[in-house]
């Protein structure tokens, strides 16, 4: 396969298109008066930097055998990861308005046979994780040398499923597989050692048999960093655990679990739009001082 991954783009550009993720991730819940926004907004560098540096993709060719594969084990957040797709060139932004219409193909989790670019249909908390593990069998079976990556909520890993998978995982060597967990410590309820604590995670997940790596989930370079430490793990699985903020980007929605599964009236909508454009600003200010 050709490789397609743009690794050409500097932070300053992955800065930039995570702003524009989180943008479009906020006109499309707005819009659809529905969606999953804090979540999102916590996933938008982690996606930037998978989908425009880290993974060997092809938009022209989504169904490549030998593309790298992202499943989205939190699917419920898919105004990120739509976005990031159409961002990426799988199609058109404007399809995007189709989010969870009724006359739509874009629904609130994410659906694999309806939005190109999407490798597993998710929104079963756990369900995703396991898909990927497959996936990543599979690979080693076939002799592929594809990478699978996973995007887990660290609400979700209080799924027994995961752990399953997990140990799965570990027992078959599987060093093709890279898990993120968007570690924003809120739930729907509340935070996450509040509700059943997952923590420390990286000693849970060290103790099947992974190889841990903590990163700052919303520093593109500290992430690029650690999936480059994942890929030269060899023997185990590695998992990334990104320290995020729930509703990063908009002041009002940070670190609040109101804002899990909510959406914005039009006067709060104003708000986080002039908060994200005046990112935006500021990053393509910050590319352009850099060409």
């Amino acid at each position: 396969m050709e490789d397609q991954t743009v690794s050409s783009l500097t932070n300053e550009e992955l800065r930039l298109m995570a702003a524009r993720i989180r943008r479009s991730a906020l006109e499309m819940v707005y819009r659809a008066t529905s969606g999953h926004i804090g979540g999102s907004f916590s996933l938008c560098e982690i996606l930037a930097v998978l989908y425009f540096r880290e993974m060997h993709i092809d938009p022209a060719a989504p169904r490549d055998p030998d593309r790298d594969r992202f499943v989205l084990s939190k699917g419920h957040c898919t105004p990120a990861l739509y976005s990031a797709l159409a961002l990426r060139g799988y199609f058109p932004k404007e399809e995007l308005s189709s989010f969870r219409r009724l006359d739509g193909h874009m629904s609130g989790h994410a659906e694999m046979h309806h939005v190109k670019g999407v490798d597993m249909s998710t929104g079963s908390l756990g369900q995703g994780i396991s898909a990927a593990v497959g996936m990543a069998l599979a690979g080693k079976l076939d002799k592929k040398d594809y990478r699978v990556y996973a995007a887990l909520g660290d609400g979700e890993i209080q799924e027994g499923q995961v752990w399953e998978a997990a140990m799965s995982a570990a027992h078959f060597g599987l060093d093709n597989l890279c898990a993120i967990v968007d570690n924003n410590n809120i739930q729907i309820d509340g935070t996450v050692d509040e509700i059943m604590s997952p923590y420390p995670i990286d000693g849970k997940f060290q103790s099947f048999g992974w190889n841990p790596i903590h990163c700052d989930g919303h520093d593109v370079a500290d992430l690029t960093a650690a999936f480059a430490a994942a890929r030269a793990c060899k023997g185990k699985p590695s998992v990334i655990i990104a320290h995020t903020v729930k509703g990063k980007g908009v002041s009002f929605m940070e670190n609040s679990a109101a804002w899990h599964g909510n959406d914005p009236d039009a006067e709060q909508y104003a708000v986080a739009a002039r908060e994200l454009d005046e990112q935006i600003a500021a990053a393509e200010k910050e590319v352009k001082s850099h060409e």
